[in-house]
């Protein structure tokens, strides 16, 4: 064989190794109110722009800049810097139950926390989410009790799934969140398929897809889509991109697509990139979606450029993947301290104000984990009943289940 006749594999490499110094001039960022605000009613081919660019609306010094601001009341943005402080702290205490041996697995959302809890208040009460395991801003968002949160992680006794599920895969039909799926990627096509059921029964709910930049590589994600597309389903398909798998930089599952957005141009869905560490963009841009949604205009597509700052899970070692300082370098910034900035300069809040509420949330998830505790944690105090594991699988239970129930003896 000659040279020229030699196949050889490419094999993507993330910018930068452990050791090295962090690099993001890859991500290109538009300023903030540069990308226009196209209608509702727009057809995907006239946005195609719209899926390589990302949506900003807060700029370098605090301003809410261009034709995506204006969208929120400065009560609605208390409202939504507390459930980001919320969630920051309710992280910090279950990282450190974790390591005390209160629960076997934790994940944090360390720099996501605009993503999950901006877009719960673009939804209206009975619409749906299918999560993954990073958003639980949408319970928090949602006055879901922190209390609950915490019995399902120490699967103690008052665990609202009675031990069934991993810590941190909630469920709460109350609250619109789907049960969530430890296999990634299958959310998607359940996400879709029940906003298809929705139109059928000419319903006014939406659902809400969620999925990791990793997961897209999944094939469940690229049926749901054809699925969306194909009958308009009223589904906002949310793509959260912080950069990193597991341990995969999120080239890798991008493959060359240019970006995670621009997969949805070739199903004919409308695709938008937004800045995921802006409060602001990212309720304008749910917002948005969800009208197209409820207008019968079928699927958007979202992609939320952020940066996950802490590890992949309680199991992870990123430093083994990427830089220690990666995160500092992120250009996009920290969501709480953005949304913090804005409000300053509105006059709407201040340092006083900001410190004052970080100790009282703190106190708050304090007091619900000391409440969750009473009722036990992984390896003391009360626990879910082992007549649990038998129930709620069939609407009758059959006679070989019942006769395994008995013995165990239940």
């Amino acid at each position: 064989m000659t040279d020229n006749a030699r196949l050889s594999l490419h094999v993507p490499e993330p910018a930068v190794r452990p050791g090295g110094q962090p690099d993001f001039s890859n991500v290109k960022i538009a300023a903030a109110g540069a990308v226009a605000r196209p209608a509702v009613d727009v057809a995907a081919e006239d946005i195609r722009d719209l899926a390589y660019s990302i949506i900003r609306v807060l700029d370098r010094n605090g301003e809410a800049v261009g034709p995506w601001a204006g969208a929120l009341s400065n009560e609605e943005l208390l409202t939504g810097l507390r459930n980001m402080m919320t969630l920051r702290a309710f992280d910090a205490r279950m990282l450190m139950a974790q390591r005390q041996g209160k629960t076997s697995f934790y994940m944090q959302h360390l720099g996501e926390e605009a993503v999950s809890c901006a877009f719960r208040k673009a939804l209206n009460k009975g619409d749906m989410n299918f999560p993954t395991y990073r958003q639980a801003g949408l319970l928090i968002a949602d006055g879901y009790p922190m209390i609950d949160m915490m019995n399902q992680i120490f699967s103690n006794e008052s665990d609202p799934l009675h031990g069934r599920q991993l810590p941190i895969m909630y469920s709460s039909k109350e609250h619109g969140f789907f049960t969530i799926s430890g296999n990634l990627a299958t959310q998607y096509v359940q996400a879709v398929g029940w906003a298809m059921a929705s139109a059928i029964r000419n319903d006014s709910k939406i659902a809400a897809a969620w999925i990791g930049d990793g997961s897209t590589a999944e094939s469940d994600f690229h049926s749901a889509l054809v699925f969306a597309s194909t009958y308009k389903a009223p589904v906002i398909l949310n793509i959260v991109n912080n950069q990193w798998a597991i341990s995969t930089f999120q080239g890798i599952a991008r493959g060359g697509s240019g970006t995670f957005a621009a997969r949805g141009l070739g199903f004919g869905i409308p695709a938008l990139r937004v800045d995921g560490n802006d409060y602001l963009a990212v309720y304008a841009v749910a917002r948005w979606a969800a009208e197209r949604a409820r207008r019968n205009l079928g699927p958007t597509l979202i992609e939320y450029v952020t940066y996950r700052v802490g590890a992949h899970s309680t199991s992870d070692d990123p430093s083994a993947y990427r830089p220690k300082t990666e995160s500092e370098a992120w250009p996009l910034g920290d969501p709480v301290l953005r949304l913090k900035k804005h409000l300053i300069l509105k006059q709407a809040w201040s340092e006083e104000r900001h410190a004052q509420a970080e100790a009282e949330i703190m106190d708050e998830v304090i007091e619900a984990q000391r409440q969750a505790e009473h009722h036990g944690t992984l390896h003391a105090g009360g626990k879910p009943s082992v007549r649990d594991i038998f129930e709620g699988v069939y609407a009758e239970m059959p006679p070989h289940i019942r006769r395994q129930r008995q013995k165990a003896g239940y």
